[in-house]
């Protein structure tokens, strides 16, 4: 798939087939995620690759709006050094670009995704295990659409600004 049709045909997916995925699949996900680019090449983040359907179930437990993970054939957490009073923020950019790489990489393999959001840390942390100066805000979601035609469905009517609306030459 072209790099750019990823881009504009790209959908959040939040219900998943019961499949698994392919060790091969999940890899060139993760791999998406670790060539990112990061700020001054510090490459602050780890994943934690996640199979197991009851570790998922209970994970859809971490956020209001988790549920997904539940059905998901694979969860990845993203696991940073825990923030500190003037640290840069540019770890959450970093964190954006290399979930934006495994979501587009898994797209262009008919895989689809969604993020959630860490509300409860300390239940994410006794899940997952991962050490006490680590800290994770967002789990993403991966598996096949149980709606086969979540991937090739429209935009939403309304879904996006318009061009126009958000960008300024030179000045605002």
């Amino acid at each position: 798939m072209d790099t750019l049709d990823a881009i504009r045909t790209h959908r959040a997916v939040r219900r998943f087939r019961a499949d698994p995925l392919p060790d091969e699949d999940v890899q060139r996900i993760v791999d998406a995620g670790r060539r990112s680019g990061s700020s001054k090449n510090t490459q602050r983040w780890a994943f934690i690759v996640v199979r197991d359907r009851e570790t998922l179930r209970r994970l859809a437990e971490v956020g209001d709006f988790a549920g997904h993970l539940a059905g998901a054939a694979l969860g990845i957490a993203l696991v940073t050094p825990k923030p500190g009073p003037g640290d840069p923020h540019s770890i959450m950019w970093d964190l954006g670009r290399c979930a934006q790489n495994m979501t587009l990489a898994a797209w262009s393999l008919g895989i689809g995704s969604v993020p959630a959001t860490v509300y409860h840390p300390e239940f994410a942390q006794g899940i997952l295990g991962y050490p006490d100066d680590r800290w994770c805000e967002y789990i993403l979601s991966f598996g096949y659409p149980a709606d086969p035609t979540d991937m090739t469905r429209p935009p939403k009517s309304g879904g996006r600004r318009a061009l126009e609306d958000v960008v300024h030459q030179e000045r605002w």
